[in-house]
């Protein structure tokens, strides 16, 4: 698969540095406002985009990109990024940050052994499974109510973290559903806790020691 990548990385050379995966929309404008003001505060970042250039504004064309035929599997695209944001800013740990489908992701590339990973922040998604591998710290954002992301879900990835020793911390934003933090959502879209789940963000990424070198 070859994916487009749009980067904020270049020449932000101290801060932390992070590749964003967005949710099941595509790479909307939504995420490049959260990328714009993730590198206002010194985050290095980078755009994945897994449907290359595509888009959707209902469930049904969403379901269709996720479905859609590839070239390779997401994930090696995923690897790419990587690789690519290490190389623009020389960063020998990076961060992941992820939204609903997209937060699937960033829990896999936190999970992965050997990966640079070292903080992952997950907004209303989560994957669980085995975190024995990884390096990371993990920060989620969950809505109030979401039909999405289920009570039993979250407890059993955060069972998962506890038994691999990993840090966990999670925020619930009041009167919110699954996508507030994606300003093109305008039925879901909640600028004050986007703010507060942003500003939290960029302080875990601070105290988790992650900066190009």
């Amino acid at each position: 698969m070859s994916q487009a990548r749009i980067s904020l990385a270049e020449g932000r050379r101290t801060g932390p540095a992070a590749l964003v995966i967005h949710s099941w929309w595509g790479l909307t404008s939504s995420f490049l406002d959260i990328a714009r003001a993730l590198n206002a505060q010194g985050v290095s970042v980078m755009l994945a985009d897994l449907f290359d250039g595509r888009t959707a504004t209902t469930p049904q064309q969403a379901r269709a990109l996720r479905a859609a035929p590839r070239r390779e599997p997401i994930y090696r695209g995923l690897l790419r990024d990587l690789e690519t944001l290490q190389h623009s800013t020389g960063a020998r740990e990076v961060a992941v940050i992820g939204f609903s489908m997209g937060a699937h992701w960033a829990s896999w590339l936190a999970q992965q052994r050997g990966l640079p990973v070292t903080a992952a922040v997950l907004y209303y998604g989560l994957r669980a499974g085995d975190f024995t591998g990884s390096r990371a710290r993990f920060l989620s954002h969950f809505a109030q109510a979401d039909p999405w992301v289920s009570a039993a879900a979250r407890k059993r990835m955060a069972r998962a973290l506890t038994a691999a020793g990993r840090p966990y911390v999670s925020y619930d934003y009041p009167g919110t559903g699954h996508w507030f933090a994606e300003s093109a959502r305008t039925d879901a879209f909640d600028a004050q806790a986007a703010r507060i789940a942003l500003s939290r963000t960029v302080a875990f990424l601070a105290q988790s020691g992650i900066a190009a070198q």
